[in-house]
């Protein structure tokens, strides 16, 4: 993987701006006369063509009207709003509350047969304890300063979301690095109880529970946290949003990153190891 997540949201966006410009190009009018016929400034249309401002499903209509292409503004609302979904800032997400934002994907969830996680920074939520989660979630309320602390009760939806490992239907390959283990999240109980939890949780016959030695030969150096979720999309965090990436190309580029860093990871007797001696590191 070449470009950062947020890059394939750009992407998309430029696509819609390309076409639009396109249009325009093709009518024959310039920036200004484009917004003349459209009702606004033309810096307004400098921004959308230049992937600078999304614009909204208005703003297309009437772009297509002006250059005489309307039967194409229906199709370009749709481009341009899955450009959109791609990218999603957390402002948005969390404006219910952190609690909301748990239970919202607990139907796609149980849909979901196949999780693949990769994780160079925390516990994966399907692994969390509700003291480590609480924590977790505490830091996320404080840096995002949310107006409601909810973090208490979402560590506990997020537990209750979490309870899908012991169902049916479902598998779970999920790999860490090993340094996750030794960040300090919560206190040194909530901790205790974290890696204790990771013992038991990495024996169930649907999980699959890989650690990657930090003192491993490795094929790819530590990657941005991912889910890959069956073969159909690819949920990438950011400080600032979450990225949703659906193109298949990009899906194939996640998965081969999550084998080549699967190869490198160690899973049963020397993954509790590797838990045992972070635990030992607590006193």
């Amino acid at each position: 993987m070449t470009a950062s997540p947020s890059s394939s949201a750009q992407a998309a966006r430029e696509v819609v701006a390309r076409r639009l410009r396109d249009l325009r190009k093709g009518a024959g009018l310039t920036v200004t006369e484009l917004a003349a016929a459209c009702g606004w400034h033309h810096a307004k249309t400098s921004r959308i063509e230049n992937a600078r401002t999304a614009p909204s499903s208005s703003d297309i209509r009437r772009w297509c009207r002006a250059v005489g292409a309307e039967a194409l503004a229906e199709d370009l609302i749709a481009q341009s709003l899955h450009a959109e979904s791609m990218y999603t800032e957390w402002r948005h997400q969390v404006r219910h509350g952190l609690k909301q934002l748990q239970n919202s994907s607990v139907a796609f969830f149980r849909q979901t047969e196949l999780f693949r996680v990769y994780s160079s920074t925390l516990v994966p939520g399907l692994l969390q304890t509700e003291g480590y989660a609480a924590a977790v979630l505490g830091m996320s309320a404080r840096f995002r300063d949310l107006p409601v602390d909810d973090s208490a009760e979402a560590a506990r939806a997020r537990v209750d979301r979490s309870r899908i490992i012991h169902e049916r239907g479902h598998r779970f390959v999920l790999l860490i690095e090993e340094a996750v283990l030794h960040y300090r999240i919560g206190d040194a109980d909530a901790m205790a109880a974290q890696l204790g939890y990771l013992l038991a949780a990495g024996a169930l016959p649907s999980v699959s529970l890989g650690i990657i030695p930090s003192t491993a030969h490795r094929a790819q150096w530590p990657r941005e946290t991912f889910h890959i979720y069956d073969d159909s999309l690819v949920s990438v965090e950011l400080v600032s949003a979450r990225v949703r990436i659906k193109q298949p190309s990009e899906i194939a580029l996640y998965t081969k990153a999550f084998e080549e860093l699967r190869q490198t990871a160690v899973y049963g007797s020397a993954a509790r190891a590797l838990i045992v001696k972070a635990i030992d590191a607590l006193t």
